[in-house]
């Protein structure tokens, strides 16, 4: 049982302080709007194996934005969707019984997704990240702490590169997915790792 669940995206991340533009006078002076790097974006779960370990999953097919407000960080937003598909365990059996019925159940609920509604700045480069994530179609809403760990020009590309470090725990129960209870984990650590590409503030799509 090697990997398991999101978010989302995402796995959904953006810069919370200002200071981290400063010194960039070709930064856009309000809003930024990002693209996720999809080669050098990961968004893995760890859940916990009959006791014996925590079994790592990984979803690989995603797509989303994030903008980030340079003068009001709060408000900002990401917007993330995650097709559950793309859902690797490094075992195609494993991976065959995760996408069915007893566990996401692709069929009906192809898709994954996160929409943020809150933030809340809590350092200088942290912030928590409240959003609408829905899974199984439920809709629940889940935080994640998020650390912005770079902002800086891609050394061999040449774009503008924003990176984040986010983390979570939800209950898969809350979501529906019961089966395996207790043997196999109610809890489910995620972990999103991400790099975003900035593109012109004016294409960036405007919230809902």
């Amino acid at each position: 049982m090697k990997k398991f669940l999101f978010l989302a995206a995402s796995v959904c991340v953006m810069s919370f302080a200002q200071p981290v533009f400063a010194e960039d006078k070709a930064a856009p002076v309000s809003v930024e709007h990002y693209t996720f790097d999809k080669a050098h974006t990961q968004i893995l779960f760890f859940v916990d194996h009959l006791g014996f370990s925590k079994s790592q999953g990984e979803f690989l097919d995603f797509d989303g934005f994030f903008n980030f407000d340079l003068e009001h960080p709060e408000k900002s937003n990401v917007d993330i969707s995650i097709n559950v598909s793309g859902l690797d365990m490094d075992d195609d059996k494993w991976n065959t019984h995760m996408k069915s019925a007893d566990f996401f159940d692709i069929e009906k609920f192809p898709t994954m997704t996160f929409k943020s509604t809150v933030i809340e700045v809590t350092g200088e480069k942290t912030a928590n990240i409240t959003g609408d994530f829905t899974l199984l179609g439920v809709t629940k809403p889940v935080t994640l702490a998020v650390t912005h760990n770079k902002s800086d020009k891609h050394a061999f590309s040449g774009k503008y590169v924003s990176g984040f470090s986010a983390t979570t725990t939800i209950k898969r129960s809350e979501f529906g997915m019961e089966y395996g209870l207790p043997m196999v984990g109610d809890d489910v650590e995620i972990r999103i790792e991400v790099e975003g590409l900035r593109t012109e503030a004016e294409a960036a799509p405007e919230a809902e």
